[in-house]
This record gives C-alpha cells, sequence and structure tokens, in this order.
C-alpha cells in the first residue's frame, strides 16, 4: 500500500475531526459571540503551538467555505444552515430519549 495515501486519508481524517470539534464548539456557546483568536485559545488550551492554532485556524476556513461558519471581522459566528442542523440533531435526540 503506499503511505502517501495512508498519510493522505489520516490527514483528511484528523482534519474532519478538527472541524467537528470547532463547530461543536462553536454552536455549543451560541449565542455567545467569539473571535478567532479566542477560539483558538479555548481550542488549543492556552498552547502557543503553530500546529495545534493552525489546525484549528484550518477547521474555522473550511467550514465557512461549507458555509457552515461565518466570518466577520474577526468574529466566528455558525450559520443559519448550522444552526438548522444543531436544532434538527437535538431535536431528534430528544425524540429518541
Amino acid at each position: 500500500m503506499d503511505r502517501g495515501s495512508s498519510s493522505a486519508r489520516s490527514n483528511a481524517a484528523q482534519d474532519l475531526h478538527d472541524q467537528g470539534v470547532v463547530l461543536i464548539h462553536v454552536l455549543s456557546i451560541y449565542p455567545t459571540q467569539i473571535r478567532l483568536l479566542e477560539l483558538v485559545r479555548e481550542l488549543s488550551g492556552g498552547s502557543g503551538d503553530f500546529a495545534e492554532r493552525d489546525r484549528i485556524e484550518r477547521a474555522v476556513r473550511d467550514l465557512a467555505g461549507a458555509g457552515l461558519l461565518f466570518r466577520c471581522e474577526g468574529l466566528v459566528l455558525p450559520t443559519r444552515a448550522a444552526l438548522q442542523f444543531h436544532q434538527i440533531l437535538n431535536d431528534e435526540e430528544a425524540g429518541a430519549l
């Protein structure tokens, strides 16, 4: 098996995990507004590690590109689509109990 292929899959899995962590965090604090720098600080535990900050910033960028987050003047907010999906999941979980 090609090592590059395996590495690409593991990178993609890590990216999806990071996106999930970021999206869940932003949705869980909504309607509180958060700045990107604060989000990075909260999710990295205040770590000064470049790789950790970069992973979070990349996740925000990818989620914004997918239409799930909105960035404006340093703020990171969930879009209406993300909020609607979150509501659907919450209603579905409540009904399953």
